[in-house]
C-alpha cells in the first residue's frame, strides 16, 4: 500500500515545498514517475497553465520524470494511455480548481481504478484543496451547497481545504449533515501525509491540521503528528 498526501491549497510555492519533496522521496526519489492530473481547473480553461505551473513547481523540487496527463473530461478520464500511464506512476497529484467538476470526472472511470491500483501498488497519491477533497468518502461542492460521494481513499473524512481563510466557515453545517465523519481542516500551505497504513499521519508546511471529531476541535501545527482519533482502522482502504 502506498501513501496519502492531502493538501489546503495554495500549492507549488512557499512551504509546499517541504511535504512535496516528501512525497517525491516516499515516490522512490527523483526519477520516479510522477504524474499530474488537472482537470479540476478544466471549466475555467485554465487546466494547461495550471498543469504546466505544477510541473515547473516539481521540476524546481528536483524530480525529473515529471508530465502534465491530459485528463481534463470523463471521457479522457476512461482513454486508455491516460489510464495505462497512471497506474504505472509512483507519484499522482490531483491540482485544485472546482471540486464537484473533478468528481464527476473521476467517478466511475478508470482513471479512478488506475489511481487505486497503483496506490496499492505503493505510490503516493497526493491533492491539493480539490483535490484533497475529492480523494476522501465525502466531499463538499461549496458551489451547489451539497455533499457528494468522493473516491474514497479516506473513508469516513471529509477534507475543509484553505481552513485557514474560509474553510472553516463550512465547519458548523458539515458537522449537522456528516454526523460521525471525522472533518479534517487543512490551511493554505500546509499538508498532511499518512505512514502507509492511514492511521498514523504528519502535518507538514507552513499551517495547521484541525481535526472536528466527537463534539471536539483539536489543532495540529507544523511538525506535529496525529492518529485517527476514535477508532483503530486504517482511514485508507
Amino acid at each position: 500500500m502506498g501513501y496519502l498526501l492531502l493538501e489546503g491549497g495554495a500549492e507549488f510555492g512557499g512551504r509546499m515545498a517541504e511535504p512535496d519533496r516528501l512525497a517525491i522521496a516516499r515516490a522512490g526519489g527523483p526519477d520516479a514517475a510522477l504524474r499530474l492530473i488537472p482537470a479540476a481547473a478544466a471549466p475555467d480553461r485554465n487546466a494547461v497553465r495550471a498543469g504546466r505551473n505544477g510541473e515547473r513547481w516539481f521540476r524546481g523540487l528536483g524530480a525529473r520524470n515529471v508530465a502534465v496527463v491530459p485528463l481534463v473530461d470523463a471521457a479522457s478520464a476512461d482513454d486508455p494511455t491516460i489510464v495505462s500511464e497512471l497506474s504505472r506512476a509512483r507519484l499522482i497529484y490531483l491540482l485544485g480548481g472546482f471540486t464537484h467538476y473533478l468528481g464527476q470526472t473521476l467517478a466511475g472511470g478508470a482513471a479512478a481504478q488506475a489511481l487505486r491500483a497503483a496506490h496499492a501498488a505503493g505510490a503516493v497519491i497526493a491533492g491539493s484543496s480539490a483535490g484533497a477533497m475529492v480523494l476522501c468518502e465525502h466531499y463538499y461542492d461549496p458551489a451547489g451547497d451539497a455533499v457528494h460521494a468522493g473516491l474514497g481513499f479516506v473513508p469516513g473524512a471529509c477534507v475543509l481545504p484553505h481552513h485557514d481563510t474560509f474553510g472553516h466557515k463550512w465547519a458548523a453545517r458539515l458537522l449537522e449533515r456528516l454526523p460521525g465523519v471525522l472533518l479534517i481542516g487543512l490551511d493554505e500551505q500546509t499538508g498532511v501525509l499518512d505512514d502507509g497504513t492511514g492511521r498514523a499521519w504528519q502535518v507538514l508546511g507552513r499551517g495547521a491540521a484541525t481535526l472536528y471529531w466527537g463534539g471536539l476541535v483539536t489543532r495540529y501545527a507544523a511538525g506535529e503528528g496525529f492518529e485517527r482519533p476514535g477508532s483503530s482502522a486504517p482511514l485508507q482502504t
